[in-house]
């Protein structure tokens, strides 16, 4: 298989209608000023369209993801666009980072080096890895799938050919959001080959089994399921918008990058630790990286369809069914949808379980020291 060495380079031209479009803006009526209640408050959105626009230096940003080296492969009818930075000690082992939605290979920025290089990233007395973060296929630099099926089931054999072609023939798998359901998978179908998992969310396609043969609910799972349930019904439409019609929606957000960037960046706000403001927990110049990373890429359909992809092929397990690798669990406090220890041991093996004294939804990139060291004190033992 074709591995290709790539650069980011886009066209003038393209860095042009973008800024004429956030010119020609159209800005909607709104009620509740400066309240999150009905979604992103239109001064916060003004405020970043106006930085977008006369502030942010996309060239700068591009530089210094361009100092991440990056490649492309062809497996089984996909370009697959990854970042691999390797160790500093020769005998590293491979580890797969996956993000999600709405982030991209950019989360994973801040957080390399601390993998990678450890001892000089303020990390000591660990061992390095070498890093492999592939773009889910239609994020970032990876062409959007042509034919229906790309599944996180479908990714993880990808992954899973990917690592096989870089020589590794077992790995440690690490993800957060589609990125967990992906680490998953990889556990699910090729346990030979993940060592252990580190998570710090669980798909929310996830079920265990629940017959008669299992283990009745417990109070705190119980509770857990309602309080799951009322947030689906207030914070989840997103994910059933995408999960169903997820085409409808693209149009308006390839067509419009104030309206993808009020799509992307309320869920930065509203799934962060952060309570007061969009930039609390994270630099503007960050998010409008990852934000322009889906703009120019112009497959704003694919990052929205695989939620109707992995709804076609969820996280099911059946009785007695278990992932037999090890999990590490990182908890972060206000992760969307924080499921007790017992939900998750009814499939996983759980052989760590932290609890993260700060975070959120997105911990790479906005904990990304307490992440790292939680991933390498995880499978320090494992190694």
């Amino acid at each position: 298989m074709k591995i290709t060495p790539f650069t980011i380079s886009i066209a003038d031209a393209a860095v042009a209608d973008l800024n004429l479009r956030l010119d020609l803006t159209r800005w909607p009526d709104e009620v509740g000023e400066g309240t999150w209640e009905y979604g992103m408050p239109r001064k916060v959105l003004r405020d970043v369209v106006e930085y977008w626009r006369d502030r942010f230096d996309w060239r700068a940003a591009e530089r210094r993801l361009n100092n991440l080296p990056q490649f492309t492969i062809d497996i089984d009818g996909h370009t697959v666009h990854y970042v691999h930075v390797k160790g500093v000690d020769p005998k590293s082992a491979p580890l797969v980072l996956t993000h999600g939605w709405p982030g991209s290979f950019v989360e994973m920025y801040k957080i390399i080096p601390m993998l990678t290089d450890p001892a000089n990233n303020g990390i000591a007395g660990f061992r390095s890895f070498d890093v492999i973060v592939p773009s889910l296929p239609g994020f970032g630099f990876s062409p959007a799938p042509v034919s229906p099926g790309t599944s996180s089931r479908a990714v993880a054999t990808l992954w899973h050919t990917l690592m096989a072609e870089l020589g590794h023939s077992s790995y440690f798998a690490q993800g957060g959001d589609i990125g967990s359901g992906v680490s998953t998978w990889l556990a699910r179908l090729y346990p030979d080959a993940v060592r252990a998992l580190h998570l710090n969310f669980i798909s929310g396609s996830y079920q265990p089994p629940l017959t008669e043969a299992d283990r009745p609910l417990s109070a705190a799972e119980s509770e857990w399921l309602a309080a799951r349930a009322q947030w689906a019904e207030r914070e989840g439409g997103y994910s059933h918008i995408q999960a169903t019609k997820a085409q409808t929606l693209a149009y308006s957000l390839t067509d419009s990058p104030a309206g993808l960037a009020a799509w992307l960046l309320e869920k930065f706000f509203v799934w962060s630790d952060g309570s007061d403001e969009l930039t609390q927990r994270f630099d503007l110049d960050e998010l409008l990286t990852n934000v322009s990373v889906y703009w120019f890429s112009g497959n704003v359909a694919a990052t929205l369809r695989i939620y109707e992809e992995n709804a076609r092929q969820p996280l099911r397990f059946g009785s007695g069914e278990r992932i037999r690798p090890p999990l590490c669990y990182a908890r972060f406090p206000k992760e969307i949808i924080n499921p007790p220890r017992e939900w998750v041991e009814r499939v996983f093996n759980v052989a760590r379980w932290t609890e993260m004294p700060v975070g959120g939804h997105f911990a790479a990139l906005e904990q990304p020291r307490a992440l790292a060291s939680d991933i390498h004190e995880a499978f320090s033992a494992l190694r």
